[in-house]
């Protein structure tokens, strides 16, 4: 009985940190959505299907970045994000968001 207890245990304290890593990740994509806006700029609408040869931008790879933690793959996100030299999306190159996007579509 005591092992079922532990191992419920066990099973909460890995979604609660889960959690608190969405939480943190959500506070950071805020903090960097507002510290890095003009303050007077209108917020630009997002394309349904930008151009080919348009440019990937910050908040086309956050987007992705974003759906693929809430889908629980949290960890593999920050991985890539380490890979690129980084601990916040911010950190990384722009002219590396196309390679990044790619492979976070990928996950």
């Amino acid at each position: 009985m005591q092992v079922a207890k532990f191992s419920e245990l066990d099973r909460c304290v890995r979604e609660l940190r889960t959690a608190a890593e969405a939480l943190v990740n959500a506070a950071d994509s805020i903090c960097e959505f507002y510290s890095n806006r003009p303050p007077e700029s209108p917020t630009p609408q997002p394309e349904l299907n930008p151009p080919e040869d348009a440019p990937i931008t910050l908040e086309d790879v956050r987007a992705v970045m974003t759906t693929k933690s809430r889908e629980g793959k949290t960890a593999k996100v920050k991985a890539l994000l380490t890979k690129y030299g980084a601990v916040k999306l911010g950190e990384v190159a722009p002219e590396r968001y196309a390679e990044l996007l790619r492979e976070t579509e990928g996950l």
